[in-house]
């Protein structure tokens, strides 16, 4: 979710039947991102369960940085795209790049403290995932998440340090002669390429990658403790008792998060890695990556703020459900069971931060 460093048009410009199946392309993705992420952030503030869970005020604030990445980012990116032509200045091309460098930012961060949240509550005890995640620490994540951003987004481009260097570049690489069109061009020098690319991405991604190791062996060992529990030996009365219900609940909901955790990052890299690989090496071959390839590392990256929401919905049953009943304005049959209305004894008890019925 994050644009960070060549927005280089390329000079060959996309013939009508491209434009078309760029435009609808496009269009809906920007359409997706728009629904999924408004999606979230209301299904969060109208759900009372859901608001009780740490982890959603992360997932809160990564709705809304990728909403402003599809409102304020992607469609003069596909304008830009279709037309062949930046219509809207230097200066708004600046603040648009900015921008586009910050929220994505945002979004890869948010990433990374979600993954760091749930390696505490799942890998730490109860005990200690209440005293490392605090409202105040919760909050200094977040803002962290906002405000990182802004030392590699709007200072350093407003004062023109990623152009050190390559200007006379950049300039023959703005103006098209031959089709008297302008581009927004974002180039980067060695450093800031260097910089950006290990604060926005390469930091977060090896920070997500340490904790879901640790959240996939915690999960193994957990379910080879229920394993061994559900095997051992009948006692001395010959009967074998059944294995603890609340530990294979507990053992369930611990791997299926891990799974759905992996799967986000799975999709994370698949989505960003090629774009900031690529950001570092283009500097070093002298820009010789062809604009088009960027164009599509880049708009690979933005299918990241649209598709978080879509996993959360199909890997999530809380939000799944809580997605129904916005979708289904409210049917009944999608809302939680009455605890106080159980015909059956039941406890209630909460994994992972997810608050769960358990029938006796």
């Amino acid at each position: 979710m994050e644009e960070l460093d060549v927005n280089v048009s390329s000079s060959e410009g996309f013939g009508i039947a491209e434009k078309i199946v760029l435009l609808t392309f496009i269009s809906a993705v920007i359409l997706m991102a728009i629904l999924g992420n408004l999606l979230v952030m209301v299904a969060v503030c109208r759900d009372r369960q859901l608001r009780k869970i740490k982890t959603n005020y992360f997932i809160v604030s990564l709705a809304f940085a990728d909403l402003l990445v599809s409102v304020l980012v992607m469609p003069f990116g596909a304008i830009e795209l279709v037309q062949d032509n930046w219509i809207y200045g230097e200066m708004f091309c600046l603040v648009r790049t900015s921008l586009d460098v910050l929220l994505t930012t945002a979004s890869i961060l948010h990433l990374c403290c979600i993954s760091l949240d749930r390696y505490y509550a799942i890998c730490c005890q109860p005990l200690v995932y209440r005293n490392k995640m605090t409202p105040l620490r919760i909050a200094v994540m977040l803002g962290g998440c906002w405000v990182i951003p802004t030392f590699i987004s709007f200072l350093p481009i407003m004062q023109g340090w990623n152009s050190i260097g390559i200007i006379d570049l950049i300039q023959q690489r703005q103006f098209n002669k031959a089709s008297n069109s302008t581009y927004c061009i974002f180039m980067v020098n060695k450093p800031y390429a260097i910089t950006c690319s290990v604060v926005a991405f390469y930091i977060p991604f090896l920070l997500m990658v340490l904790a879901y190791y640790r959240i996939y062996i915690t999960a193994r060992e957990h379910a080879h403790q229920i394993r061994v529990l559900q095997r051992a030996g009948t006692p001395a009365d010959g009967r074998q008792h059944p294995p603890d219900q609340h530990s294979t609940h507990r053992m369930k909901t611990e791997t299926k998060a891990a799974k759905t955790l992996c799967i986000i990052m799975g999709c994370f890299c698949l989505c960003w890695a090629p774009f900031f690989v690529t950001n570092i090496v283009d500097p070093f071959i002298n820009y010789t990556v062809p604009g088009k390839l960027w164009t599509a590392f880049l708009w690979l990256g933005y299918i990241n703020s649209g598709l978080n929401p879509f996993l959360y919905a199909f890997l999530n049953k809380s939000f799944r459900r809580a997605f129904l009943i916005i979708l289904c304005c409210g049917d009944e049959r999608y809302r939680r069971p009455s605890i106080l209305g159980q015909t059956v004894p039941c406890s209630t008890t909460t994994i992972n931060g997810s608050t769960h019925v358990l029938r006796h």
